[in-house]
């Protein structure tokens, strides 16, 4: 390392630019820059403006590392997965038949699983702790219509927990009960038929259930090492670019099946790459910093926060940056009827009389939304599996199809 010179007496000393925390620090700030962010005199960031292309924007560095990431793949996996995206001239919507295919890790289907979640305009969270991974299979075209995936939730959300309005002793007994949808919705050109309702009503299912009380309805607890008999009572989930349209209105047969419960506080890591994120971890090892080797798993869903929250401390940068103004709706699917009584007291037996089958659920949804969709708008029909590849790279495809719903 350079030997750096001090200013004369009085001037002070010259900042020692090639140190880790001077660089970790320049590069965090241009990061921040680079996308457009102002700062406040607090700290706090500032968005470039409110419109969901500035979300996009947003997230573009991250979802471009993604992307990168996954070349080995698409190159040997894409032309083999293509022929299980549809055309849209070969889909007859009263003939759509939704059905659930179980992903499990190292499979062709967790290939086409990752490859689709990579046509999101958004970078697509891996997820945390427990996690049950699905494809949206339409049987009647032997096409992939979707994806969805459930995962541990995060334990601080207040909208969710002034819901159901337990104490913090109450939701660390019973969050088990919880899970998050942390990637949902339809591919093209089942998205242009209004495909992620569809894709979203599968959530709030009986097989989806019954495969979480096969999987961890007996489980040990990663964080807190207990025993615990768990019921998938309720699946929350988030809004990517604020306000949702998805979940609007989202009821079959009288049912609703996400309810709107309010906006989170803009503030998290999400603008934080993956790149950068890393950079952080080797700058905490440095300093022997334990949070430097902690396993994101058996450390809860926020690890990712806290040893950023830990190295930006480390920096002398105020955490206020991680406030990046960004509200994303929540929403809340209780799969049993009674599922906040149960979340709140502990007690009482799942009513599950409305909890319909995936059969049910496909038939229902293709009659509410997708035949009539293809009634008044025919563009699906134009959509060509080849522009997948476009979509994976950023590409405009057409119209805007980047839509997950």
């Amino acid at each position: 390392m350079p030997k750096l010179k001090n200013k004369k007496k009085g001037e002070g000393a010259v900042a020692r630019v090639f140190t880790p925390e001077a660089k970790l620090k320049k590069k965090i700030r241009t990061h921040f820059t680079r996308l457009g962010f102002a700062k406040r005199p607090d700290g706090t960031l500032i968005r470039p403006d409110n419109g969901k292309d500035s979300v996009r924007l947003l997230h573009r560095v991250q979802r471009d590392e993604r992307v990168r990431d996954a070349q080995p793949l698409l190159k040997e996996f894409l032309p083999e997965a293509l022929p299980y995206f549809a055309n849209g001239s070969e889909i007859d919507p009263a003939k759509i038949d939704l059905m659930l295919v179980r992903v499990e890790a190292g499979t062709f289907e967790s290939n086409l699983f990752r490859t689709a979640s990579l046509t999101w305009s958004v970078p697509v969270s891996n997820g945390y702790g427990r996690r049950l991974r699905y494809l949206v299979w339409d049987r009647g075209h032997d096409r992939l219509a979707g994806i969805f995936a459930l995962g541990d939730p995060v334990f601080n959300l207040s909208v969710r927990d002034n819901l159901i309005g337990w104490t913090a002793a109450e939701r660390s007994r019973r969050l088990v009960n919880i899970l998050d949808a942390y990637v949902l919705g339809a591919v093209p050109p089942y998205n242009m038929l209004l495909g992620g309702k569809a894709v979203a009503c599968l959530v709030r299912s009986r097989e989806v259930y019954d495969d979480f009380a096969k999987v961890y309805g007996s489980t040990t607890g990663i964080i807190s090492g207990e025993e615990k008999r768990a019921r998938l009572l309720a699946v929350t989930t988030s809004s990517s670019m604020g306000r949702s349209s998805l979940y609007n209105r989202l009821k079959l047969d009288g049912v609703s099946y996400f309810d709107p419960i309010g906006y989170t506080l803009g503030w998290g890591h999400f603008h934080i790459t993956d790149d950068l994120f890393t950079q952080m971890r080797e700058y905490l090892r440095i300093l022997k910093h334990p949070y430097a080797d902690r396993h994101r798993f058996g450390q809860g869903p926020n690890w990712r926060l806290r040893t950023i929250r830990a190295a930006l401390g480390q920096l002398g940068i105020t955490e206020s940056v991680m406030r990046h103004g960004i509200q994303r709706e929540v929403f809340f699917c209780p799969l049993a009827k009674n599922a906040k009584k149960i979340l709140a007291t502990g007690k009482g037996r799942p009513d599950l009389s409305t909890l319909k089958t995936v059969e049910e659920i496909s038939e229902l949804a293709r009659a509410r939304w997708l035949e009539p969709r293809a009634a008044r708008q025919d563009d699906y029909k134009a959509w060509r599996r080849e522009d997948i590849a476009r979509l994976i790279r950023g590409e405009p495809v057409g119209e805007d199809r980047r839509k997950t719903a």
